[in-house]
């Protein structure tokens, strides 16, 4: 069994004596912040069991910032590794202590995400959120606003006007695109379906505009079916889905253009051949990645979440501190394309 590492191997690793490492862990002591951090490097790196304490111990005196997040969807991985990265986010923050509330929404309806808002002002300073584009969410925001805490809006924008911040992929932009993969690797042109989770995501709309706007303008050839509405959930795609093909058996490409792509790729596996109907879809799981392995997802349009949690996390300290003159209105992150022979 290997030797549990101790405080001589973190001195050893740091570079520093073991009376620096202890008077770090004993908190009592100031020491200073470049060798606090030297030794909290070094106890992660050597897998010391008391890193968390010296973390807390090296923080203990910043100001304290709580960050508000209300998220759709909790049992989606995609939430769950966005929360995941949400509190890498906070932990390796330098400057403050942060101190995480996350709320998910039990629907997407307005209702429900302002009110969460409207509950969760009073427990935090700063709040990011995924929500629909509508007056209700929009009057929260603004109360919000008049309490003296700040709002972003992540992945589908809201509140123009009102929210500090958009931060998320250019959705137009990647609508265009999927219209592109699908062109390209649909084996005929036909019948392409289009999935949206509801028309008042901001973030879906766009995508439908630049996926639409893309055959209008280059292939019109292909027709474009009415836009279906899947609510992000894997269930009603898979029923629209079998659905579909029923109605179309000539469709040759499908675009997921929210969640629940599950679903979709679930009722191609039942009905038709790999390759038969080309699919895009967004953000890679380990259902998408199976897909993409069996032939069934042509491309899947991933977020970078690391590096996007970290500036949102960064952007919110700075709204908390007063300075929200040089954050950008809108933050676009190039997507990671995902595709099967470089998964």
């Amino acid at each position: 069994m290997s030797r549990r590492p101790t405080i001589k191997d973190i001195a050893a690793e740091a570079g520093v004596s073991v009376a620096t490492v202890n008077r770090v862990l004993a908190g009592t002591v100031a020491v200073r912040a470049e060798t606090g951090r030297k030794v909290s490097e070094a106890a992660r790196r050597i897998g010391y069991h008391g890193t968390n304490l010296i973390s807390q111990r090296l923080r203990s005196d910043l100001p304290l910032v709580r960050f508000g997040f209300v998220l759709q969807k909790e049992k989606q991985s995609f939430y769950q590794n966005l929360v995941r990265h949400l509190e890498e986010a906070v932990e390796n923050l330098e400057t403050v202590r942060g101190e995480l509330v996350v709320e998910f929404a039990p629907s997407q309806s307005p209702n429900a995400v302002s009110e969460i808002l409207l509950d969760i002002a009073d427990r935090v300073d700063v709040v990011g959120a995924t929500a629909v584009n509508h007056h209700l969410v929009n009057d929260a925001v603004r109360v919000l606003n008049k309490r003296g805490v700040p709002t972003f809006s992540i992945f589908s924008d809201f509140a123009q006007g009102e929210r500090v911040n958009y931060i998320g992929m250019n959705n137009l932009k990647i609508g265009r695109g999927a219209g592109w993969l699908l062109a390209k690797t649909a084996r005929k042109p036909g019948k392409i379906a289009l999935f949206v989770g509801g028309h008042r995501w901001h973030g879906h709309d766009l995508r439908e505009a630049g996926f639409r706007s893309f055959f209008r303008e280059h292939l019109p050839r292909f027709d474009v079916l009415d836009t279906l509405v899947n609510l992000e959930t894997r269930v009603l795609t898979h029923e629209a889905t079998l659905d579909l093909l029923s109605r179309h058996p000539d469709v040759v490409g499908i675009y997921v253009a929210a969640g629940g792509m599950e679903g979709a790729i679930t009722a191609l596996m039942e009905e038709r051949k790999p390759g038969e109907v080309a699919l895009v879809v967004n953000e890679l799981t380990e259902e998408s990645r199976a897909g993409l392995a069996s032939g069934y997802v042509n491309a899947v349009f991933g977020t970078p979440l690391e590096p996007l949690c970290a500036e949102l996390v960064g952007y919110m300290v700075q709204a908390t501190q007063g300075d929200t003159a040089s954050i950008p209105g809108q933050r676009f992150f190039d997507t990671v394309l995902h595709v099967p022979e470089l998964t």
